[in-house]
């Protein structure tokens, strides 16, 4: 597959050596910082981007960029007809509108807040649990999460959707706060925090505390490697099932409507 990468830096080059050792071809790299993306663009021209992807003769789009420029990305790309993936996190008040559009340009869209296939897994564990110990009243639930000192999104995405996961096997649990707590937190809030430090690539926590004990579920990324890997594997999936019929162009994709 002729794959265009929006966005080269440290996992646009991983998406890259991941792409190729796949079997696909990377026929455009576009960056507004990289020096050595293929095509460098301004600051928010995304009539650039859109010049650089048609030229390329590329197949399918993997958006890996900033969550100031992903909207304008997505809208100027989703017209272009061809399978987009999204890394970028960050926009999840934005779904509903890009389904939208999806629908009236008829271009074909797949995000995911991780792209990690241990993180997919992770979350049916984390859900099944919660689910498991929200029969026991005297165990509570919160979360936690790190990531690098780069990361421009806080709580990431993995983290809302660790923390909806939460929500759905504990109905007791209906509202998420991810600020510090200046009085005693309420028994339906789930306490959702972030730290950003360092090179960390990704930890995520779940914890259940009671009287007695604690149980913990931890999720450790050693590299960025997995996200890579994933979103290629994710493009590839989006671009067959297009094919096939099992999806349908003019729609917005996540990754259970995948795998």
């Amino acid at each position: 597959m002729k794959i265009a990468l929006v966005g080269y830096g440290k996992m646009g080059h991983m998406i890259e050596q991941c792409a190729k050792r796949d079997g696909h071809e990377v026929v455009a790299t576009i960056d507004v910082f990289a020096d050595d993306a293929s095509v460098k663009v301004e600051n928010g021209d995304t009539d650039a981007i859109v010049r650089a992807v048609k030229s390329s003769g590329a197949e399918g789009i993997i958006e890996f960029t900033h969550p100031s420029s992903v909207i304008a990305n997505i809208k100027a790309l989703l017209p272009l007809g061809l399978p987009l993936v999204v890394g970028t996190t960050g926009w999840n008040d934005k779904h509903e509108e890009i389904a939208a559009l999806a629908k009236e340009v008829g271009g074909t869209i797949m995000t995911a807040g991780n792209f990690s296939i241990g993180v997919n897994m992770f979350y049916k564990i984390v859900e099944e649990a919660a689910k498991i110990m929200a029969d026991y009243s005297e165990y509570d639930v919160a979360t936690w999460e790190a990531h690098h000192n780069q990361k421009a999104d806080s709580p990431s995405g993995t983290a809302l959707e660790i923390a909806r996961r939460v929500m759905i096997g504990n109905p007791s649990k209906t509202e998420m706060v991810f600020d510090a707590f200046h009085e005693r937190p309420k028994a339906n809030q789930l306490h959702v925090s972030s730290t950003r430090c360092g090179n960390i690539p990704g930890t995520h926590k779940v914890f259940f505390d009671g009287t007695a004990d604690t149980i913990e579920l931890t999720h450790t990324a050693r590299s960025r490697e997995g996200f890579a890997v994933g979103a290629v594997k994710c493009l590839a999936k989006l671009d067959s099932s297009i094919k096939t019929g099992k999806l349908q162009r003019g729609n917005l994709y996540g990754w259970s409507d995948l795998f």
